[in-house]
């Protein structure tokens, strides 16, 4: 059975309200926190595959600065350097993918382990 997977670090409101979430429904995840272990490029394409790298990024964090000419690798090369550009937490259950403050996703990824 697949693991939640949840990326992102203990500043974040959402990432905390995340763990919350699984905590009382009590569903086993993993939690990879950003500040101690940077994402790999593997990972992140996952996320900017599916979202585009627009739909990843936080427009409202400190560290974020707009790059228009910005390709997605270059934008992978510097989320790995600064996650805190990131709209965390990320999550993943499978092969579905979450980003942000997402409850809906997080309860589909529960109904998926409940039904697995």
């Amino acid at each position: 059975m697949p693991e939640v997977q949840l990326f992102g670090h203990a500043k974040s409101k959402a990432t905390r309200k995340a763990q919350r979430f699984f905590k009382e429904r009590r569903v086993p995840f993993h939690y990879v926190d950003l500040n101690v272990r940077a994402p790999s490029p593997g990972e992140l394409r996952r996320w900017v595959q599916r979202f585009g790298v627009a739909g990843i990024l936080d427009p409202d964090s400190r560290s974020y600065v707009s790059y228009v000419s910005a390709s997605d690798d270059d934008w992978i090369n510097r989320i790995i350097r600064d996650p805190t550009v990131l709209r965390l937490p990320l999550a993943r259950y499978g092969t579905d993918l979450a980003v942000g403050d997402d409850p809906q996703a997080w309860q589909r990824f529960l109904d998926a382990a409940k039904s697995a």
